[in-house]
């Protein structure tokens, strides 16, 4: 779900303070998010999980019906409503919006407690942490306009989509490889690119504004879709399946 922002290339100077208030409002929504999915995800797979069977009998409904896609297709629908409804709600419902949806999310992922071991889907956690804030490091200091990258990366993004499309008919395990692999590069490059992107409209904008407020609540859904996709990508190579 990239580009959730149309910013243009050039903007008018602004204080520091005010971009630094703008990103810091953006990192703090995502981080809340992120925490809220991680609860919910570990919180569920607690409550369905079995040490014997996998998943507890009366649960089985959960990936035998359709309630298993209901799971994975509800964030997808959240994205599109918070993108297409941010600029008609309240600051206040955009908030809940994007809570809301970070705890489906987490329902959603929390069926990767049932594929990796939990020690692997931590240590991913935490390595996938320090990738997204080196790459978001450089978006915040690199003096390379990234701009043209960005477009790059989103074109490398569909292809890897359709990629795995076909990979699904295909089953070839060196494609699977190949696709994550991509997948881990194009999201370490989305997250420096959207960075700069978000600095920028931190210097467009009133800090303490509506438009600001609901900016910062897109900014953390545009970077918290590109950590959650950095470590689903990062866990493929680095996490230990359940035998």
């Amino acid at each position: 779900m990239q580009p959730l922002f149309n910013s243009s290339s050039t903007y008018s100077p602004s204080s520091a303070v005010s971009v630094n208030a703008f990103l810091q409002r953006v990192y703090f929504i995502m981080a809340a998010g992120l925490s809220i999915t991680g609860l919910t995800a570990w919180l569920f797979f607690s409550l369905i999980s079995d040490p014997v069977t996998l998943i507890k009998p009366e649960y089985s409904f959960v990936v035998q019906s359709p309630t298993s896609w209901i799971l994975m297709f509800a964030p997808l629908v959240f994205v599109l409503m918070i993108s297409g409804l941010i600029q008609r709600v309240s600051y206040g419902a955009a908030t809940l919006m994007f809570a809301a949806y970070s705890l489906v999310m987490g329902l959603s992922l929390s069926f990767i407690f049932l594929m990796y071991t939990t020690s692997s889907v931590a240590s991913t956690f935490f390595i996938s942490g320090g990738t997204f804030a080196a790459m978001s490091l450089i978006g915040l200091t690199t003096k390379t306009d990234l701009t043209k990258l960005g477009s790059f990366l989103m074109m490398a993004l569909i292809g890897i989509i359709i990629a795995t499309i076909v990979n699904i008919f295909i089953g070839s395990t060196l494609m699977q490889t190949a696709i994550s692999a991509l997948g881990v590069l194009i999201f370490c490059g989305l997250t420096a690119y959207d960075t700069q992107k978000l600095m920028r409209i931190g210097m467009e904008l009133d800090a303490d504004s509506e438009a600001a407020k609901k900016g910062a609540i897109l900014g953390a859904l545009t970077l918290y879709l590109d950590f959650v996709n950095l470590f689903l990508f990062m866990l493929r190579f680095l996490g230990n399946r359940r035998s």
